[in-house]
C-alpha cells in the first residue's frame, strides 16, 4: 500500500479523471447504478445529466428529512447530484453545499449548478476533514460514499459535528465492512481507490461517531446489492483501471463503490478481469452498503424529544 499522500493523490487523480470523462445520466447503465442504490427515475430527471456519473452508493437526501430553509453540506459532492436535489428539499430560503477535493470534480460541478440555473447552491474545494465552514453554521451533513476513503474517519466525524448546529444530524449512504476483508484485497491500492480497502467496520464506524458527540447513531446495512456496478457496460464510471504501485508494478481495478474513484478510457480487457475478479472475490460477503444517521446533542435537553429531531425508519 502506498503511502498517505501518494494514496490521497491517487483518490484525487481518478476523481480528476472522471470528473473530465462523458459519462452522465444520459447513459442508461449510469442511470441503472443509481437507480439500484436508491435513486428513482424522476429525482434523476430533475438534475443535469452530467450530475450523474453512476458513483453512488445510496440516496443520502431519500434519509435526510430535509426542510425548507435549512443549510445541508454534501461531503464529496462530486458533480453534486446529492447537492441539487438536496436544493430543490431546502428551497430558495435554504442552500446546499458541496465540498469536493478535486478541483476538476468542482468545475464540473459548477458548470452543472450553471446549466440548471440553481440559485441556492455552492461548491467548495476542500478536503472533509478539514472543512472552510463556520462552527455550528449548518443543519445537516450529507455524504455518499466518499468518508470510507478518508484515511483519518475521527478526524472527519469531529469536523462534521463541529460544523453542526446544536441538534444537527448526519445522513451518509457509504460501504462499511461486516466481515474482514481477503488479504488480497485489504492490501491493495486498487481497493483502496475502489472505496474497498478504506472501508472499516459497521460497529467501527458507530463507535467513531459516538466518540465524536453523537447520539442515536445509526448505521444499518441497505442490503443493496454492490455488484450493481456492473450495470455500467463499456464505460469507465464504475471500475478503476490498472494502477501502478511504488514499485512499478500493476493491480488490477476492483468495482468502484462511489466517491469519482475511476478514470475514463477502459477496455473491454479491463472489464473482463473485473468481472473475473468479481467472480472470485464475493464483495457483497465483507462489504456492505450501509445507511448513516446520528445527531449532533442539543445545547440544553436531549435531542430528540418529541419535537426535535425524529430517526428514519
Amino acid at each position: 500500500m502506498e503511502t498517505s499522500n501518494q494514496l490521497l493523490e491517487s483518490v484525487r487523480s481518478k476523481y480528476g479523471a472522471v470528473a473530465q470523462s462523458e459519462l452522465s445520466g444520459a447513459d442508461a447503465g449510469v442511470r441503472a447504478v443509481a437507480q439500484a442504490f436508491g435513486y428513482s427515475e424522476d429525482e434523476l430527471k430533475s438534475i443535469p445529466a452530467a450530475a450523474n456519473m453512476g458513483l453512488s452508493c445510496g440516496n443520502p437526501t431519500a434519509i435526510a428529512s430535509l426542510r425548507h430553509g435549512e443549510v445541508v453540506v454534501d461531503l464529496g459532492c462530486g458533480g453534486g447530484l446529492d447537492v441539487f436535489l438536496a436544493a430543490r428539499q431546502v428551497g430558495p430560503e435554504g442552500k446546499a453545499i458541496g465540498i469536493d477535493m478535486t478541483e476538476a470534480m468542482i468545475k464540473r460541478a459548477r458548470m452543472n449548478a450553471a446549466a440548471g440555473d440553481y440559485r441556492n447552491v455552492e461548491f467548495h474545494l476542500a478536503t472533509i476533514d478539514r472543512l472552510p465552514l463556520a462552527d455550528a453554521s449548518v443543519d445537516c451533513v450529507i455524504s455518499n460514499c466518499v468518508i470510507n476513503l478518508a484515511q483519518d474517519k475521527a478526524s472527519v466525524f469531529r469536523e462534521i459535528a463541529r460544523v453542526l448546529k446544536p441538534g444537527g444530524r448526519l445522513a451518509v449512504s457509504d460501504i462499511a465492512l461486516k466481515a474482514e476483508l481477503p488479504a488480497a484485497i485489504a492490501g491493495s491500492l486498487a481497493a483502496y481507490v475502489g472505496c474497498i480497502a478504506g472501508a472499516i467496520p459497521i460497529e467501527e464506524y458507530r463507535n467513531g461517531l459516538v466518540a465524536a458527540g453523537f447520539e442515536h447513531v445509526q448505521v444499518v446495512d441497505s442490503g443493496a446489492d454492490l455488484n450493481a456496478y456492473s450495470k455500467v457496460e463499456s464505460q469507465s464510471g464504475c471500475c478503476s483501471p490498472a494502477m501502478a504501485s511504488p514499485s512499478g508494478e500493476t493491480a488490477q481495478g476492483l468495482n468502484v463503490f462511489g466517491g469519482g474513484c475511476c478514470s475514463p478510457g477502459l477496455t473491454s480487457d479491463v472489464h473482463r478481469d473485473l468481472a473475473a475478479l468479481l467472480s472470485e472475490f464475493d464483495v457483497n460477503a465483507a462489504a456492505a452498503s450501509v445507511k448513516v444517521y446520528a445527531v449532533k446533542p442539543a445545547a440544553t435537553a436531549s435531542c430528540c424529544s418529541s419535537t426535535c429531531c425524529s430517526v428514519p425508519a
